[in-house]
């Protein structure tokens, strides 16, 4: 399941990029649209930053506002930036791999095989739809 902070990390980008011609948004308005806690959103909204998905402007008129057009930021890398590894099962993750403490030969795992379709499936998905395809939906 995607975790509290990545689900208001997809609000708050949805919110940016409906209101892309309207320059700067301030912190309050997206978390007043959505309930979200401003210190959490604060938060939320520095990592997107530092990630290079997100500019902000201080002073009047400052705010956030994508740096990137939403057809650009696949959702796969929002997940992976706040809440880590898509797959469900470390020993199947492309990005965060560990083998599983309880298996004793993955070569073999049953599980570890199905696990793998799901992880490439769900990927293949997660890195082909956007930003821009949550706005169309919205």
């Amino acid at each position: 399941m995607l975790s509290k902070k990545t689900k208001y990390a997809f609000h708050a980008l949805t919110y940016l990029g409906k209101h892309q011609e309207d320059g700067s948004v301030l912190i309050q308005d997206i978390a007043a649209e959505y309930g979200i806690s401003h210190k959490f959103l604060e938060n939320i909204l520095l990592e997107l930053k530092k990630a290079g998905l997100l500019g902000s402007k201080k002073g009047k008129g400052g705010g956030y506002y994508l740096i990137k057009e939403p057809h650009e930021i696949p959702l796969s890398r929002v997940i992976r930036l706040l809440d880590g590894p898509i797959a469900l099962l470390p020993c199947v993750s492309l990005n965060y791999y560990e083998p599983c403490e309880e298996c004793r030969d993955q070569d073999v795992c049953g599980l570890n095989k199905v696990m793998i379709q799901v992880r490439d499936e769900t990927l293949n998905i997660l890195e082909n739809k956007t930003l821009a395809d949550i706005l169309d939906k919205d």
